[in-house]
Formats: structure tokens, C-alpha cells, sequence
């Protein structure tokens, strides 16, 4: 990481007083100048390696601090555990049983106390847990740190047997299973991706980034950190509260156009749900700031008509695709090459290929996941990453999304479809929030599907299926469905969750929890098309 590292200093070098962080969740906001935030990096990365410290976990909120810690691990050479605070208990005790820490960063210690202190016996952070406390004071960045140590340590031995040489960063990606898998990735590898997307908008001088995302996400923390530091840009930070993630009490997108209104940022990074929010609010007179120039949406196949009516509500939206496997972007549509409904082209310094309609990608390779030497690859092999999408490239080079490999389904007449895709064609009505096809060895399709308010019809539900199903195959429509109460919630980790807890459908466990609704759907032909 020393290219951003590098280009960090210059920056600070060239203007000290130029600010690199700002963060409004507080009155007044506070600010960290690129001189301080040089400084505070210097200060941290000395005192983590004064004290032999190996491998670091950082569970907490977005926040300065966290930049702080993250880079000031990759200027001492320390392996960096981000965990997500959307990470159920079980998860977070998966992720820390994994990999053996020396210490853990948190802005919630009395949570992971009593969660640590759960952990098995045999496994290897039952002894020799630390919590490290009281972390970077952004007012005063050359502050001594105050560390509360809870047992000794000597976990080298250990990390060596656990994780692949040259690991810098382990993020815990969730599967179909809820069961997170950490995935192990170089230095080098994070500075590619980050070089090659600065280069791919260089042109639009964005001098203000908005992490709409936790930092723990691995897009945010390398397109909405490194990027802009490289960039010379400030990186603004807000609240949960503030972005409209208001936990148990539901999202408010009140409180995020509030946010982006405030802010004025001249460039975010979104999932889909939150672009379909913002295009529904202007649709409902909310103006975006005209200093929007770059919105990228990734994290889930995007609408081609979502992404147009975007585009027509002036907000300048770029589709992008990736997986943590890849250090996340892969491929991105950019101002100078853009074309809706394609993952965009792949970035140069990677290269893609289609094996049997599935996308791999080499030169971009991770080095295994932690705990499964199965899985390491060794340095200067030419690997291949089996994404499991399914994609297509058209006759310019652009990439697009057909679907994931082990969820495509296959008709009692032979035809092969991806209920990604048939999905995604329904899901763009406004009035549906949550649709769900099934239809492997069936005649046809059919659908579980929830509406986005109570006062949503059956009839206004059939209207949107009907439109999707004029732009889909006859053997990939829709035929029948059934009207869920309310969209399945987000999973917590348990093993009886129908979603993952970062909102992929678990598609066997539907299935068999909906079994004998879903048979009633294919039941006597005179039937009507829908059942509530």
C-alpha cells in the first residue's frame, strides 16, 4: 500500500491544511487535515508496532478513527480484521475464532467483552483476547493511545498455520450459507484495484466523497477511501442515523436526501435499494445538488430502466460489478464508457475470460481464506477466480449479468433460466419490493412476491408482473405467484434464516420453507394467475 501511502504524504505535503476527513455526525463537524491525518497515521502504526502486535480486529462505526486504524496498519505491516456491524454475534465469534488477533479496536467494548468471553475453549482466541481502547483523538492526532490489555499474547505461530503469506486485510464475506468466509488479500493486491479505479474517473475532479456504506464493506473501504486519498479528495463521514439506517425502526430516506443535501458530495457509492430510493424521491420533486458527478451502484444486478430513469432524474449513476475475491471492483461503467444494463467493462489491470458462460477473472486473484490452506494460492501462478456468474460480453467489450451459476434453474422442457434475471425484470415496478422465482423442473415460473406498502392491489402487483413478462421469453415469464404479508428480512445468522445477513435470498431454505405453497401454485391449469 505504499503508492497511497505515498501519494498521502505528497498530498500533505502540498497542501497540509487541506482537509482529508471530515466527519458531520457531530456539531460542529469534526475535521482531520491532511497534515494530521498523516501525523495521526505515523503516531498509531509506531505505538501498534512497538508492541509486536501482528494482526489487529476493527469492529466499530464509521468514523476517522477508522481510517486511522486501517491505514496505519498498512504503514506497520499489521494484518487488518474489518467486521461489519451488520454481523450477527455468531458472526462476528465465527470471524474472531478464525483468525487470531492480538487485539481488537472497538467503539463498543462491553459488547465484545461479554461476546469474547463465549468463545470455545478450544478454539484460538479463547486466551489472549485484547480490547484496544480510547483510539485516535481527531482534535489532538498526536495524542498517546491508551491500550487496555486483557492477557498476553503469541499468536505468530499460529497466524502462520492459519493465514496465506502476504495477507494484509481479511474481509469476511457472507455466502448463501450466512456462514462468512474471510477472505485473504495482499497489500499490492488493494493498491491495483484502487490505482486502476482513480484512473478510470480521474477525469471528473471529485473533490468530495460521501461513504454512504459502512467502512467495513470492502467497495466503500477501498473505492471510498484509498480512491479519494489518492485523489487529494475528503472523505465525508456521517452517522447511521444520518444516512438513514435507523436499525429495528426501518430505513428513512428522509434523513439520507437530507444528508446528501447537506453535503453536497460530488460522488457516493450505493446499493441498489438505496438508487431505487433516490429515484423514487425525485419522481416525488427531490432535487439532487448539482455537485453529483459520479454515482456508482454495485452489489447487486441493477434495472436497466431503474438505471434510465435515474439517468433522466439527472443523477449520474454507473453500474459496477465485483466480489471480495477480486478486491472487490471488477468491471465498472465510466463517464467515457458507459452502456446501461452492462456491468461496464473489466479494469485494466485485470484480465476476464467465459468458461462455459461462467466469468472468471486472473491478475486479480486473492491468496486463499483464512483457515483453509486448501485454498492458498502460491505467488507468481497464474490464477484464475471462478466468480460463479453467469455473464455475456457484447461486441464492445461490456459485461453483462445473466445470472449466478448454482441458482440457474432448469424446466421440465429443458430451458435454462436464471431467477436473477426474471427478478430483476420485476422488481423494477415501484410497487413491488421483494420478488422471488422458482420454477426448477417446473413447467414454468412462478413467484413469492411482496408489495412495498400495504396499500399496494393484487391487481396493481399483476399490472407490473404483466409488464415484466412482455419483456422476458414465454418459457421464462411469470405465470403464477403468491403475495407475501411483508419482504423476508434480513438474516441474523442463524442457521433457520431464509435471507443472508447482507440480504441474499437463501434460495433452498425458501423453498422448503414456502414447499407446499409453492406446490399449490402448480395445481390444476384452470387455476387464476395469482393466489393471495
Amino acid at each position: 500500500m505504499m503508492k497511497i501511502w505515498n501519494q498521502l504524504v505528497l498530498n500533505a505535503q502540498r497542501s497540509p491544511e487541506q482537509l482529508a476527513i471530515m466527519d458531520v455526525s457531530s456539531a460542529p463537524a469534526a475535521q482531520l487535515t491532511r497534515q494530521q491525518l498523516v501525523q495521526a497515521v505515523k503516531t498509531l502504526a509506531a505505538e501498534l508496532t512497538a508492541r509486536e502486535y501482528g494482526a489487529i480486529a476493527l469492529y466499530a462505526a464509521n468514523s476517522a478513527d477508522w481510517i486511522v486504524v486501517d491505514l496505519a496498519c498498512q504503514l506497520a505491516d499489521i494484518v487488518l480484521l474489518p467486521l461489519p456491524g451488520f454481523f450477527s454475534a455468531g458472526q462476528v465469534r465465527h470471524a474472531l475464532q478464525t483468525v487470531p488477533v492480538d487485539a481488537v479496536l472497538t467503539d463498543r467494548p462491553d459488547y465484545l467483552h461479554a461476546l469474547c468471553a463465549t468463545l470455545d475453549a478450544d478454539k484460538p482466541l479463547s486466551v489472549g483476547l485484547q480490547v484496544l481502547l480510547n483510539t485516535v483523538d481527531i482534535q489532538q492526532p498526536a495524542a498517546a493511545y491508551q491500550f487496555a490489555d486483557i492477557a498476553p499474547l503469541g499468536k505468530a505461530a499460529k497466524r502462520r498455520q492459519l493465514l496465506p503469506a502476504r495477507t494484509s486485510k481479511i474481509t469476511f464475506t457472507s455466502g448463501s450459507t450466512g456462514t462468512p468466509k474471510g477472505v485473504c488479500l495482499s497489500a499490492e493486491h488493494q493498491q491495483r484495484v484502487a490505482a486502476s479505479l482513480e484512473q478510470a474517473i480521474a477525469g471528473l475532479n471529485i473533490q468530495k466523497h460521501l461513504c454512504v456504506l459502512p467502512l467495513s464493506t470492502l467497495l466503500e473501504n477501498i473505492a471510498g477511501v484509498y480512491v479519494p486519498l489518492m485523489q487529494g479528495a475528503c472523505i465525508v463521514l456521517a452517522s447511521e442515523q444520518q444516512l438513514g439506517f435507523n436499525g429495528a425502526a426501518g430505513f428513512s430516506v428522509a434523513n439520507l436526501l437530507n444528508t446528501i443535501s447537506s453535503v453536497r458530495p460530488n460522488s457516493m457509492i450505493l446499493m441498489p435499494q438505496l438508487l431505487q430510493a433516490l429515484v423514487i424521491s425525485c419522481a416525488s420533486g427531490w432535487q439532487p445538488p448539482a455537485s453529483l458527478r459520479f454515482i456508482a451502484v454495485g452489489g447487486g444486478s441493477v434495472n436497466r430502466l431503474l438505471l434510465d430513469k435515474a439517468i433522466e432524474a439527472g443523477l449520474p449513476v454507473y453500474e459496477g460489478y465485483g466480489l471480495s475475491e477480486c478486491g472487490s471492483v471488477v468491471a465498472l461503467n465510466t463517464p467515457g464508457a458507459r452502456r446501461n444494463g452492462s456491468l461496464g467493462k473489466p479494469l485494466p489491470h485485470l484480465r476476464t475470460r467465459l468458461m462455459d458462460g461462467e466469468l472468471q477473472v486472473a491478475d486479480a486473484a486473492f491468496l486463499g481464506y483464512a483457515g483453509a490452506p486448501e485454498s492458498w494460492t502460491v505467488q507468481g501462478d497464474e490464477t484464475w477466480v471462478a466468480t460463479g456468474d453467469l455473464c455475456s460480453v457484447d461486441e464492445d467489450g461490456y459485461l453483462h449479468f445473466q445470472g449466478r451459476r448454482k441458482n440457474l434453474l432448469v424446466s421440465s422442457y429443458g430451458r435454462n433460466i436464471s431467477p436473477e434475471w426474471v427478478e430483476r425484470e420485476i422488481s423494477h415496478d415501484p410497487s413491488i419490493a421483494q420478488v422471488l422465482v422458482f420454477g426448477d423442473s417446473r413447467p414454468f415460473c412462478t413467484a413469492l412476491i411482496a408489495a412495498r406498502a400495504p396499500s399496494v392491489t393484487d391487481q396493481q402487483i399483476q399490472q407490473g408482473l404483466d409488464q415484466a413478462n412482455k419483456r422476458l421469453p414465454e418459457y421464462a415469464r411469470v405465470l403464477r405467484w403468491l403475495r407475501l404479508d411483508s419482504p423476508l428480512p434480513m438474516g441474523t445468522g442463524a442457521a433457520s434464516d431464509l435471507m443472508t445477513t447482507n440480504g441474499r435470498p437463501r434460495r433452498p431454505e425458501i423453498e422448503q420453507y414456502f414447499q407446499s405453497q409453492i406446490d399449490a401454485l402448480y395445481v390444476g391449469s384452470e387455476e387464476k394467475r395469482y393466489a393471495s
